[in-house]
């Protein structure tokens, strides 16, 4: 986002905050479905988005309009936190949508995090991810940009019936309906990240050819704390391609210790000679 719609954003952000303070997690959530359900409706009406993020229109006037449309069709609490949305500046109507889907994905990581859900929704978006990886049939199915958000959907809350808090369901749902702009796959690693950092923690995603024990994966978590001066969430991958050692990454940061790696490195110096 640019300057003027990150403004706009933080303060919907900040008035989440503050509702969120007083109100029930199921109450969140239901909130968050609204938002998410508006952020839907500008996916599919680009001619709305302008109109609401029109620069030569006054932000009372762009609120107003969005309460006229929406008034008794979503709850009251989230039409105040649309409306506080609308009313600011937006560089385009493409970044209008980001913040409304990311002001719903917020709610929904409230309501899990008032609930004291949170950390389990994110190793289940992470869990789920993992699945859909390790099946192209499935990745593709899910991906397959013909098929429609509900059908692909449907199939996701089928996956996870039984097996998942309901707030992951949404949330798996926001990543079908392509939050952000990403792939399906970008927005699961996505909403993991935003899960952890709501928890004030960092992802790690660790590759290892055999899965690490409780110990390892502790050790490794204190580790990468004391690097990064906050706590760590630990994502394993087992792949035994690496055949040894381990891959962490954390943002941007790489490391690679394993031996697929320093066997590469070898095989590639030896060319050379």
């Amino acid at each position: 986002m640019q300057a003027a719609s990150r403004e706009s954003y933080r303060a919907g952000a900040e008035r989440l905050d503050a509702y969120v303070r007083g109100a029930e997690p199921s109450a969140v959530a239901a909130t968050a479905d609204d938002i998410l359900s508006v952020a839907a409706l500008l996916r599919r009406e680009p001619r709305l988005r302008r109109a609401l993020s029109d620069p030569a229109r006054a932000g009372a006037d762009r609120s107003g309009l969005l309460g006229d449309m929406l008034r008794g069709r979503v709850g009251a609490e989230a039409l105040d936190l649309l409306a506080s949305m609308v009313s600011g500046r937006w560089s385009a109507p493409s970044e209008l949508l980001d913040g409304v889907e990311r002001l719903g994905v917020e709610a929904l990581l409230a309501s899990a995090d008032l609930s004291g859900d949170l950390g389990e929704v994110e190793d289940e978006l992470f869990r789920f991810g993992q699945v859909v990886s390790g099946s192209a049939e499935l990745s593709n199915t899910l991906s397959d940009p013909m098929a429609s958000v509900e059908r692909r959907a449907e199939l996701a809350r089928q996956l996870l019936a039984g097996k998942a808090q309901p707030v992951t369901v949404s949330l798996v749902e926001a990543a079908l309906a392509g939050f952000g702009g990403r792939s399906f796959t970008g927005a699961l690693t996505r909403l993991v990240e935003l899960a952890a950092d709501r928890r004030d923690r960092q992802v790690a995603y660790v590759t290892v050819a055999a899965p690490l024990t409780e110990e390892e994966e502790r050790r490794l978590g204190a580790r990468l704390s004391e690097m990064y001066g906050r706590e760590v969430s630990v994502k394993q991958t087992v792949d035994p391609d690496v055949l040894g050692g381990a891959r962490v990454q954390v943002g941007s940061d790489l490391y690679d210790g394993t031996v697929l790696r320093r066997l590469n490195e070898t095989r590639n110096a030896l060319a050379k000679r």
